[in-house]
């Protein structure tokens, strides 16, 4: 039997980590799903932080093809491209270039026939990217709103439906401003379920959801709203139905698959995988205590299953901040070091956790390491992981271990990764 350290065992939680990213290449997942080359012109279209990387993998695909359109990324996440135009913006909270990409956007779906084809490019981080203000809505209010969605421990399904209702773009727009063109959209997952409807608030997908479920959302969280906003919010507007536009939704990339990558790479080294589940939510530091008492429960009773093992599990948790003020961190970094406090210095459980597009919320690292040795060596450098964790620094808690994962962005994005390994 294999005697592991700690950096064999970083050395193994990093590789099943680099291939779930790796089965979510925009440049191998998209080949399969394309459509038929169109009669007419090819328009793409597209948001979100593997959008840039999509575009330029569909002009590879089809060198032969004339297109022309424009998607927007992140900062720092464009790649060239020699016909698809890409504009960078903010994430997670909007900036003007969100606004001035949407427009462009939209300026490009003009005009189209029947016999042209759009096809639209969709990932996550779409939301922010890709922002339209409904009109009576200024760009400055759909700020506001976001960071308090952001703050308040929401799910992204519940920011993205109220995102809907404020936009001009999403929840089918992007698609209904095609007509009478056809539209392709070619899908990376980051939500749990792989609800097309969700990712990116769903601009080529039928909205299903009411103002009613925005009143309910942003009663339940104690957002308010300015008068003005709650005044346009209150005016009847009909949402985008399946008899209003056409839906051709492909998905070629999800946590699932990600997820089956890393335990096909973990059972070359012959450690037994389990799947926990690839739509996992919560709060972060929850989810960080429950999974230190399963893995004690691997550990110490072989359930559910036997060691060496590596439990996986993906999907969006959630960090509430509440009224107090957060210092570092992201979703992945609250997590582990919730996971550290709980284990409290188990030996044999390392673990790791990153967001697959390589930023821990807005942070330069995709997440971090866990280590047995991880809170010895936090007491000895004289930080209180307690107390750190109080205060939403995570982030800081790792950098000051050296323990951070940099990857840069990896121009994908199926939402977290989590593994813990267990010997």
């Amino acid at each position: 039997m294999a005697t592991w350290t700690n950096k064999t065992a970083k050395s193994a939680l990093l590789e099943m980590f680099s291939a779930a990213i790796k089965s979510a290449d925009p440049h191998a997942a998209l080949l399969d799903a394309l459509p038929e080359k169109p009669l007419g012109r090819c328009i793409v279209v597209g948001a979100g932080k593997a959008s840039a990387a999509m575009a330029a993998a569909l002009e590879a695909a089809w060198p032969d093809v004339p297109l022309s359109g424009v998607v927007v990324t992140r900062y720092g996440h464009a790649v060239p491209t020699r016909q698809v135009r890409i504009i960078e913006a903010a994430h997670p909270v909007s900036d003007s270039m969100s606004k001035v990409a949407s427009m462009l956007i939209l300026e490009s779906l003009k005009n189209l026939n029947p016999d042209d084809l759009v096809i639209a490019l969709i990932s996550g981080g779409g939301s922010s990217l890709m922002a339209l203000p409904r009109t009576g809505i200024t760009l400055a209010d759909k700020q506001t709103v976001n960071k308090a969605l952001l703050c308040s421990g929401a799910t992204i399904q519940e920011m993205n439906t109220v995102r809907k209702h404020f936009s001009d773009i999403k929840g089918g727009r992007l698609a209904q401003a095609a007509l009478p063109a056809k539209v392709v959209t070619l899908v990376i997952s980051d939500v749990p379920g792989d609800n097309p409807e969700d990712i990116a608030s769903g601009p080529t997908i039928p909205d299903n959801s009411t103002i009613e479920q925005v009143k309910e959302i942003l009663t339940r969280y104690h957002i308010d709203l300015p008068e003005h906003v709650a005044q346009v919010l209150s005016q009847k507007r009909e949402t985008v139905s399946k008899s209003d536009i056409q839906v051709d939704v492909r998905m070629i990339a999800s946590p699932s698959k990600s997820l089956l990558n890393a335990a096909a790479i973990a059972e070359k080294m012959g450690i037994t995988p389990l799947i926990l589940g690839d739509a996992l939510e919560g709060e972060s530091a929850q989810l960080g205590i429950m999974m230190a008492g399963i893995a004690r429960s691997v550990k110490y009773h072989g359930l559910p299953v036997k060691t060496p093992a590596v439990l996986l599990s993906g999907g969006e948790t959630t960090v509430t901040i509440g009224g107090g003020c957060a210092k570092r961190g992201g979703r992945n970094t609250e997590f582990l070091l919730s996971l550290a406090n709980a284990l409290a210095g188990e030996t044999n459980i390392w673990a790791l956790a990153g967001d697959s597009d390589g930023i821990d919320g807005t942070e330069d690292a995709a997440g971090a390491f866990v280590l047995p040795d991880t809170l010895l060596r936090a007491q000895h450098a004289g930080i209180n992981g307690k107390q750190m964790l109080a205060e939403h620094d995570s982030y800081t808690f790792f950098a000051a271990l050296k323990d951070l994962i940099k990857t840069g962005p990896t121009l994908t994005n199926v939402n977290d990764i989590r593994a813990i390994f267990i010997v």
